[in-house]
């Protein structure tokens, strides 16, 4: 389809940024790149875009220009009511192009939008669909995967779905055709929430010194280290609870459903408390505890430097333990 037959406006728009993403560059594609204009309407009103759709059709270029106008969601009455007034009349040749995030589907912009020209909603499923959503990205990658991949994939980064699409993307590469699974996933995937904090309890968990403080140093760029403390704290709770439910005989499912929480989490929480004896993850328990008392003001000491203290010690174990400040 050529861009004259083009319609005179689009909305894109929906949960799926992905596909927005995606069918954004299809209609871009459809022009020359000096002939696409880019607006954000935190910054343009309904009339500066009108105006930029107007200015456009002076070139009177054959090829067509198009205006792509993000975040539209923002836009008031009066942007839309400037809109509405153009499109009675639009420059011929000009496409207007509107992105916004989870419109409603009764709003005056999607109601003109699809009287005017076409919306290209795009969804994602929301609560278990989910794993449908991310298991149609695999396939769509070319990757083989079970729906526990997908289930676990969910589970790691999250509900984003910027996140897991580029995590898919990831896998794909590193797969070239091979199946993967639940495994492959736990080994490749990135957290999507809370990455920093994830790498400190991580590393801890592998009873990596070395990578403890690493990943505490990039961690206390982004967060309070009261936050980390409480991080790490809850996990080491986590493990030390798993740990207990494990030596009752409890499997994996079990025990997540005890703790309250999804199976990857638990498994993790049990392959942690394989490298921690019951004595160590009591001492760490205390140790943390510690570290909360010095932050809230028990220590004359950096909360910084309490922090890195207490990783020392609730990873080497109760054996040699580095003294708390005070």
């Amino acid at each position: 389809m050529s861009p004259e037959s083009l319609l005179p406006v689009y909305l894109l728009t929906g949960s799926d940024r992905p596909k927005r993403s995606v069918a954004l560059k299809r209609l871009r594609d459809r022009f020359g790149a000096d002939s696409v204009e880019l607006l954000t309407a935190d910054s343009s009103t309904g009339a500066d875009v009108v105006a930029a759709a107007n200015a456009l059709g002076l070139f009177g270029d054959s090829g067509g220009r198009a205006v792509v106008v993000e975040s539209v969601e923002n836009w008031r009455k009066a942007d839309v009511d400037a809109l509405r007034a153009y499109l009675d009349d639009p420059t011929p040749d000009t496409v207007l192009v509107l992105v916004g995030d989870e419109l409603r589907k009764d709003s005056p912009l999607e109601k003109l939008a699809a009287s005017k020209g076409e919306v290209l909603r795009y969804d994602i499923p929301k609560g278990g669909k989910l794993v449908s959503w991310v298991s149609a990205q695999f396939k769509e990658a070319g990757v083989s995967a079970d729906a526990e991949a997908a289930r676990t994939l969910v589970e790691i980064v999250g509900e984003d779905p910027v996140a897991l699409a580029s995590e898919v993307s990831k896998i794909a590469a590193w797969a070239d055709g091979a199946q993967v699974g639940r495994r492959e996933v736990e080994q490749l995937a990135a957290p999507g929430r809370e990455a920093a904090n994830w790498a400190v309890t991580d590393a801890w968990g592998t009873r990596d010194l070395a990578a403890v403080l690493e990943a505490s140093e990039l961690a206390l760029e982004k967060r309070d280290p009261f936050l980390i403390a409480i991080n790490l704290a809850s996990h080491v709770g986590r493990v030390r609870a798993a740990q207990a439910l494990s030596e009752e005989g409890l499997a994996v499912r079990e025990i997540a459903s005890r703790l309250r929480i999804k199976d990857f989490p638990a498994r993790k929480a049990l392959q942690h408390a394989e490298r921690y004896s019951r004595a160590e993850l009591d001492f760490a328990l205390v140790r943390l505890a510690e570290l909360d008392a010095a932050i809230k003001g028990a220590s004359r000491l950096s909360a910084e430097l309490e922090l890195v203290r207490a990783l020392v010690d609730a990873t080497r174990g109760a054996e040699q333990p580095v003294a708390a400040g005070s």
